[in-house]
């Protein structure tokens, strides 16, 4: 039997004209999002169709369309947030000597406080804190050292009132995290990488970040394969829901991440920004990531800069325009006042 999949397209941004002629569906509960298109997708076609002609087809597919609406259209909550703002700002704080755009800038806990504090008088809602470099080539750290990276830093910044975010794959760093200060688990490895991490989350009720990656990030990026780039990750997420709830994980504060950059290509990764609306059918919000990334200096070429604020504030205002709830970013204040300068204009 062939599986369909549904993508929101031909999006309007606080539009207040709509045409006569055709339906237009609202966004999550994002007012000044709406579709009034969708791309129906098999493995083997793809179909543009305006809402309003849905009812042509057959009763089977007419019923899966209608479910994927349901779920793109519904209200995306995550915890204390409700997306309203769209989108939020999650900010990045390594207390790493490598990662690959600002290893050994924090990593101290008077550094890292201060830029916490730095963060949060930008407008930042999620500050992510974490110890060990997950960069293309980056070698695996011992859990006792990633922990006394971000221990000092963890008890720091636990004293601001910010809803902080856990950037680990391992059992032993979330289970000290958790005792300090800990709102929410972003494991990049899928919460595949240690066989205790459903067991945590499940005691917790911790909300976490499904994240997509191929392979680890010591050897990601040698020659990462996909069928089709996009609905092998939704696949992917599908198959992840279906197993967390399997293992009695019942409560709805899950934020879906593609992982770009991570396992895949420039190819890949354009693809997938092209059509990060697909995974709004899965009924979750979205986390992006494309802050300095490789993939604008591939695109860029002669034109690449040390910080790529122009890539990185032109990607982050695409994915606002496809209706993702989250972008995790460096250049904070950066990318915030391209939003509301955008905002202001359009």
């Amino acid at each position: 039997m062939t599986k369909y999949y549904t993508r929101a397209c031909n999006f309007s941004y606080n539009s207040k004209k709509k045409n006569k002629k055709s339906s237009s569906l609202s966004l999550g509960n994002y007012k000044n999002i709406s579709f009034d298109t969708i791309e129906l997708i098999s493995r083997k076609s793809k179909k543009t169709v305006k809402i309003d002609n849905i009812k042509k087809f057959n009763k089977n597919l007419k019923n899966k369309i209608f479910n994927d609406l349901k779920n793109i259209k519904k209200k995306k909550t995550f915890s204390k947030f409700n997306f309203s703002g769209q989108p939020m700002l999650m900010g990045i704080i390594n207390t790493t000597p490598d990662s690959f755009s600002d290893g050994g800038i924090f990593n101290n806990n008077i550094k890292a406080f201060k830029r916490a504090r730095e963060l949060l008088k930008q407008g930042c809602d999620i500050i992510d804190i974490g110890g060990e470099s997950t960069k293309p080539g980056a070698n695996t750290v011992k859990e006792k050292k990633e922990w006394n990276r971000i221990k000092e830093p963890l008890k720091k910044i636990s004293k601001l009132k910010a809803f902080i975010s856990i950037d680990t794959r391992k059992y032993f760093v979330m289970k000290n995290a958790y005792k300090t200060k800990m709102d929410m688990l972003n494991d990049i490895s899928g919460l595949s990488y240690d066989i205790k991490t459903l067991e945590f989350l499940k005691k917790t009720k911790l909300p976490f970040v499904i994240h997509h990656i191929q392979k680890s990030p010591k050897d990601m990026q040698i020659k990462p394969h996909y069928r089709n780039i996009c609905l092998d990750i939704y696949d992917f997420f599908e198959n992840k829901l279906k197993q967390i709830r399997e293992y009695g994980i019942k409560h709805n504060n899950i934020i879906l991440d593609p992982g770009i950059g991570f396992g895949k290509n420039m190819k890949h990764n354009i693809t997938l920004l092209k059509n990060i609306s697909l995974f709004h059918s899965l009924g979750y919000p979205l986390l992006v990531g494309t802050s300095r990334k490789r993939f604008i200096k591939d695109i860029s070429k002669d034109n690449d800069s040390e910080k790529r604020y122009g890539g990185t504030i032109s990607s982050c205002l695409y994915l606002m325009m496809q209706g993702v709830q989250l972008l995790r970013v460096h250049d904070l204040n950066e990318v915030k006042q391209a939003i509301k300068v955008f905002k202001a204009l359009y």
